[in-house]
Parts: C-alpha cells; structure tokens; sequence
C-alpha cells in the first residue's frame, strides 16, 4: 500500500519484500542459534536468484532461541512497510516435530475464510513460510548433521499494528497487524502489486463468504456512494482504485454473479475508452472521443467544440448537465460494455457514476 514519498526522476532502486527481509532474520536467528555466530550483513538466495545481504539491528541469543531484527527496504517503491523494522525470533521446539509460524506483534491474524492461509493462522504468507522453511531446512542439514528441524518462528513488526490500519487488511479479515508478503521477494517500484494483492484477496474473502455481489469503486466518495446505494455489506466493497485491469482479470477465473463498477467522471470515462489502468500518470480522457460522445447525444456545434477543448471529463459533465444530455449515463454504458467483453461473460454487470458529492450522475446494466 502507497505512502506518501514522492517518485524520483531517473531509474528506480528495486527494493526487497516483508518475506525476504523476514528470511533474512530468520537464517541470522537460525544460524546463531546453531553456531553461536551471527552473521552480519546475511545474504540469502531469492527464488529468482538474487543474492541480498540485510544488515542486522538487533541480535540476541539465550538459551534456546535468537532474535534477529532487520530494516525493510523497500526501495523506491512507495510501501508503506519502508523503514519498518522485521524482526524474527526462532526457538528450538522439540514439542511441534517441525516447523511452525507464528504472529508476534504487529502481524495480523486471518479470522475470515477464502485467503490462502486458514482462519487463525498468522497473516505469513506461503510464500515467506516456504523460503523460511527451506533455510532451515538447508542449516540443519548445514550445522546439525540433518534430521528434521523442529523450531517455532515468530516474526514481528514494531508498529505494524499502527501500519495495518492504512491498508486493506481490516477489510480482508486480517486482524492486529500487517501481512508477510512476496513470492520473489523483490518488489519493483510502482509496479503497485500490494494493492492489487488486496484486490485479489478482497474477490476471495468475498466468494469463500457465499456473497454474490460485489462492488467495485475507483475511489472513497464512489465507495461511500454505492454502499449506500445497494446496502452492501463491508467485504462485498473492493476497493478498486485505479487497477480495472487487475480487478477484471481475476475475475475472469474467480466469477461472481454480479459486479458493480463504481466511480468518477473522470476514471470511468478512460474505462469507457477501453482503458485499464485509470492512473492519470498512465492514461488520459481523450476529450476528442468524448466530445463525439455528446455529438451523438445531440449536443449543438459549440458544446461540442468547448468540450473538446475542456481540461477534464468534470468540466464536461458540468456544461451539459444544464443542457439535459445524458452523459453520465452514455459513459456508464460504454464503461459496461468494455468491462462486459474483458469479462467474457458469466458476470452480470452495473455501472454507477457519481458526482465529487456521491450524487449518482449515470447508471447503466
């Protein structure tokens, strides 16, 4: 989820997840354990390959577990975890006869179904766990003549609760902290892939749930709006942002029967153009198509010249309100269109467009 630093110019510092930082600690915590040294930078193989080396900030050893605390990186992207601490404790655990995760504080806890990891479980991905379990495995063999590890982990993150509640974890079911995220363990700035991670996980909570309609919405007064509108409950709502693509592809292959596409003049319109990424940094409102658009609504010479040469699809929407065209509804309509086809079928879909002031302005499906 996005902080508020702003992009730099020129080429971007890829930077390294909450999984790969909690990997890190847990070969310097495993490897004091069994050595008494701790390695300091750890250097870890990625499942891509790549070889980072994380600095140690804290390290401690008693009898029978260590801590390990390592600071996030995350780059130039704009996470919200950049700058948080990870810290992970192992403890030997004869008792479990095997390896087990746990949440320490500041990492969430699921308590509702349709993620990837069952109700009670710590918010550690499976993909964190799997490069954990395999450096442990890979240091027992290493240090302890193999056999099978038996050792508990606990990965904590100092402030995560605080964190959590910027992101879309409350909504997805995962309480008390933040997620241990990231498959390769590299995150690429501005690719945004928390964001439409929760979008995922939003249309999972929402199926495993039994809901058969959900509400997608481009922003929080569009969200606000429809929920109102159609008395949805909080884990039907998705909040969309400007990621229509990554919404509209995992549905093709997790259906729901109903969707409900929610928002602005501004980023429906460019979804009415057959744009997938709404970001205004990555797509434009072609004021030419628009002002076509009102052509064929009936609109005389100079309404369709000024819109033409209007800033943004608002101040469209504003000059032909007076005049009774309905654009709001021509855009909600072609929006419905192009979301049908990148569907291909199976979903029935509504679109709703909202005023700045949640007033609804276009409705179509």
């Amino acid at each position: 989820m996005a902080t508020s630093r702003q992009k730099p110019n020129g080429p971007l510092r890829k930077g390294w997840t909450t999984g790969a930082c909690a990997t890190a600690a847990t070969t310097a915590a495993y490897q004091a354990l069994l050595t008494g040294d701790f390695p300091d930078p750890v250097t870890i193989t990625l499942p891509r390959g790549e070889e980072p080396a994380f600095a140690l900030t804290r390290r401690e050893l008693t009898d029978g577990q260590a801590t390990v605390g390592i600071i996030k990186d995350a780059g130039d992207d704009p996470d919200i975890t950049h700058g948080a601490e990870i810290v992970v404790t192992v403890a030997l655990d004869n008792h479990s006869g095997g390896i087990t995760f746990h949440a320490g504080p500041g990492v969430g806890t699921v308590t509702r179904p349709g993620l990837a990891l069952g109700v009670g479980e710590p918010a550690i991905n499976p993909g964190p766990r799997a490069m954990m379990q395999g450096v442990i495995e890979d240091l027992t063999k290493k240090y302890a003549s193999g056999g099978a590890a038996a050792v508990a982990i606990t990965v904590s993150i100092p402030g995560g609760a605080a964190l959590a509640e910027k992101t879309l974890n409350g909504r997805l079911g995962i309480e008390g902290g933040l997620s241990v995220l990231g498959t390769t363990g590299v995150v690429i700035p501005y690719s945004c892939s928390a964001w439409i991670h929760s979008i995922h996980r939003g249309v999972d909570v929402a199926r495993a749930s039994g809901l058969t309609h959900i509400a997608a919405a481009t922003g929080s007064t569009s969200e606000a709006a429809v929920q109102k509108a159609l008395g949805l409950s909080e884990a039907a709502l998705i909040d969309m942002g400007d990621f229509a693509g990554g919404l509209l592809k995992y549905l093709r292959t997790h259906p729901v029967e109903k969707l409900t596409i929610a928002g602005g003049i501004g980023k429906l319109t460019k979804l009415a153009q057959g744009e997938m990424d709404l970001h205004s940094s990555r797509s434009r409102v072609d004021m030419g198509r628009l002002a076509g658009w009102l052509a064929d609504l009936g609109a005389d010479g100079d309404t369709v010249a000024n819109a033409e040469a209007a800033n943004t699809a608002a101040e469209v929407l504003e000059m032909t309100e007076a005049q009774g065209l309905a654009l709001g509804g021509l855009i909600a309509k072609q929006a419905r269109e192009v979301t049908l086809a990148a569907l291909s079928g199976g979903t029935e879909v509504e679109v709703m467009l909202f005023d700045r002031n949640g007033k609804q302005v276009g409705h179509a499906g």
